[in-house]
């Protein structure tokens, strides 16, 4: 009886990632930074990662993560819209990426809500 064939497409998920930065079109969100709380669920084929059990044959998401900190910290939004596009892009410069997710939630957007949040997805055609 042959084993079963294992799916060695990998899940990592970047989670409650909360960062400081401009977002907004109002004067007081132009003029102050806000915090901004950033998912990222990303999928990447770890056959490489799994058979050697070595560092260099996975997917650094530690490099991804300081990516997306550069890119946000100081930088100024209109929209959660592109920041959110701008992360997605960061995320899907890494060729091993074959899907990504990014959630950005603004807390504290709406008066009465917890948060409102935008998400993009990308997927690269195999």
């Amino acid at each position: 009886m042959a084993a079963p064939e294992i799916n060695r497409l990998a899940t990592v998920r970047i989670k409650d990632l909360l960062l400081r930065t401009y977002i907004g079109i109002k004067e007081e969100e132009i003029n102050n930074q806000q915090d901004v709380r950033i998912n990222v669920c990303l999928r990447y084929d770890a056959g490489a990662a799994i058979e050697r059990n070595e560092i260099e044959s996975a997917l650094n998401y530690r490099t991804i993560t300081k990516q997306i900190i550069h890119h946000v910290d100081g930088n100024r939004f209109a929209l959660l819209e592109r920041l959110t596009h701008e992360v997605l892009a960061i995320v899907m410069d890494h060729q091993q990426v074959q899907w990504a997710e990014v959630e950005i939630d603004k807390p504290h957007a709406l008066r009465y809500a917890e948060s409102v949040s935008v998400t993009l997805e990308a997927s690269r055609d195999n």
